[in-house]
């Protein structure tokens, strides 16, 4: 993802045995033998870094937890610490919790259970502004203009490549999710002509702009050439070796597509087919 990578901005770092084929009606402690004796689904997550997770419980990892936790027959309890330098080492090293809901497939140190979204980097513009139907970085119409982008975020690379570092407008990475936001900066000042556009990671892009006062498109950018790509798919992270609840959540993933599909579309997360083609949920 950085999904859950050391970053309070919950970008990508950071389905076997089928639950399906076993019915849900199996008693919990004969599906998930590496969670012998416990009593509950513990998460490990950060307490302020929406639209993913929350205290409140108001993120999307949130709801997707408890519809995971339902399924189970499990109550839901979580571990909260900032997505910052030690978030792996003080959650499920330590076993205090065992499963994060967001991990980018391949990141270490996590095991990764299959992908249950994959997203993009997007492009944010004004609907009806001059910029509108502009996908991809290589555009000339983007030559001059002031962009938003995080700064040392793979998008930061393409934007050097393709000559618009010069306009463009750095965003903190690192920050206290708690006290600072900058995808909501971006977005108001995308809004209010500050800059002309922004880039964004999926999930948050797609979260902030629909939340937006002005309407805003975003594209995802999936046309970009050569590294760093910027499509992810997104798993849950557990610890190595747990191949018996990998097992397990990849049922889950398998048997509940369709709902956490609708959940992730209702935060407006830009969902991506294996081809990079749009998805729209089930109703």
């Amino acid at each position: 993802m950085f999904a859950h990578a050391p970053s309070r901005w919950g970008f990508p770092v950071v389905a076997g045995l089928i639950v399906a084929s076993l019915g849900f009606a199996v008693p919990v402690q004969a599906q998930v033998s590496d969670l012998v004796d416990r009593s509950t689904l513990r998460v490990c997550a950060d307490p302020a870094n929406m639209p993913f997770t929350n205290e409140e419980g108001a993120g999307f990892e949130n709801k997707i937890a408890e519809l995971l936790a339902s399924k189970l027959g499990l109550t839901l309890d979580y571990t909260w610490f900032p997505q910052a330098t030690g978030f792996y080492r003080m959650t499920l090293a330590s076993k205090r919790c065992d499963v994060v809901m967001g991990y980018v497939a391949g990141g270490d140190p996590v095991l990764n259970t299959n992908p249950y979204y994959r997203s993009a980097w997007v492009l944010v513009t004004k609907k009806d502004g001059d910029l509108a139907g502009v996908d991809t970085l290589e555009d000339p119409r983007l030559k001059g203009r002031h962009i938003g982008v995080i700064a040392g975020t793979p998008p930061a690379d393409l934007l050097a490549r393709n000559g618009l570092m010069a306009g463009a407008r750095p965003y903190s990475f690192m920050v206290d999710r708690r006290f600072d936001s900058p995808a909501e900066t971006m977005i108001s000042d995308i809004d209010d002509g500050t800059i002309d556009a922004g880039i964004l990671w999926g999930p948050i892009g797609g979260y902030f702009a629909k939340a937006s006062d002005v309407p805003l498109v975003v594209v995802p950018l999936v046309k970009e050439k050569g590294d760093p790509s910027l499509i992810y798919r997104i798993t849950f992270g557990i610890r190595p070796g747990e191949l018996n609840w990998k097992h397990q959540l990849n049922g889950f993933i398998t048997e509940e597509q369709e709902a956490i599909n609708r959940i992730l579309a209702e935060y407006g997360v830009p969902l991506l087919d294996s081809q990079n083609r749009p998805i729209e949920p089930a109703p």
